[in-house]
């Protein structure tokens, strides 16, 4: 799954491209990184109806299951070494660093975003899968995709989700913020022999951008869908910010 993604173009042209009426987001960077749990421009229908370019923190909310699971095997080692545990206090607290790709759109957990209003384009230049077989016993490199060898502009599309209470780090306790993620598809022909999961969902028009932000989701699932192999290729990783040092171009979280 696509845990990396860089954004090496204005605002001025994600604004002109998704049509949005509102920049909130405070951003002009040359070139951003973009990691898990960090704030990165999206453009989403605003709760007042507005189409607006924002910057948001990414990881959507992961499934109360999955919470419950973390907690109980914490509690389950707290009493092993004696503790009593409140369960349910531990269960509000426990961490929750977000859920980066959504797949099963069938799932309950993700039909109730799956609306207009929790939709968003979330812009990207390239994007980054592990790459394994380049690893030659050291750590696992990062392959980057592009739609060419310029990096044009393009949008993944996401959904958003307003005002949830979480925990995103021990040492902050609870806050309340918004949060995005972004769909993925099986792989086409040119990331599948990196990496064979998935790809991320790629809108590379102003239709497919416009058909996410406003379709019927009978219509918008359309999109859930590998791009065709001629419009991906592989790129060398992009130029890091100065002032980001050079091992961030090789982690992967």
């Amino acid at each position: 799954m696509c845990n990396l993604y860089n954004v090496t173009t204005a605002k001025e042209a994600i604004i002109r491209w998704t049509r949005a009426m509102r920049d909130n987001a405070s951003w002009n960077e040359p070139s951003l990184q973009i990691y898990p749990d960090q704030p990165a421009p999206i453009v989403r229908n605003a709760t007042d109806g507005e189409r607006e370019l924002v910057r948001v923190r990414w990881g959507l909310p992961s499934s109360s299951q999955a919470l419950f699971q973390a907690a109980k095997k914490r509690a389950d080692k707290l009493r092993a070494k004696g503790k009593e545990v409140d369960f349910d206090e531990l269960l509000k607290m426990e961490p929750d660093r977000g859920t980066t790709n959504v797949r099963r759109v069938e799932s309950r957990h993700w039909t109730r975003w799956l609306g207009v209003p929790n939709r968003c384009v979330v812009p990207f230049t390239s994007f980054a899968e592990p790459d394994p077989a380049s690893a030659n016993g050291g750590p696992i490199p990062n392959a980057w995709f592009a739609l060419d060898e310029s990096r044009p502009l393009a949008f993944f599309a996401g959904i958003w989700v307003a005002d949830w209470t979480c925990v995103r780090k021990v040492r902050d306790g609870l806050i309340t913020l918004d949060l995005f993620g972004f769909l993925t598809t099986e792989p086409n022909g040119v990331v599948a022999p990196i990496h064979q999961k998935a790809m991320p969902v790629i809108l590379s028009t102003q239709e497919e951008v416009e058909t996410w932000l406003t379709a019927p989701w009978e219509d918008a699932k359309a999109l859930q869908r590998p791009l065709p192999n001629e419009m991906l290729t592989i790129v060398d990783a992009p130029a890091l910010p100065e002032d980001e040092p050079a091992s961030a171009q090789g982690s992967l979280l």
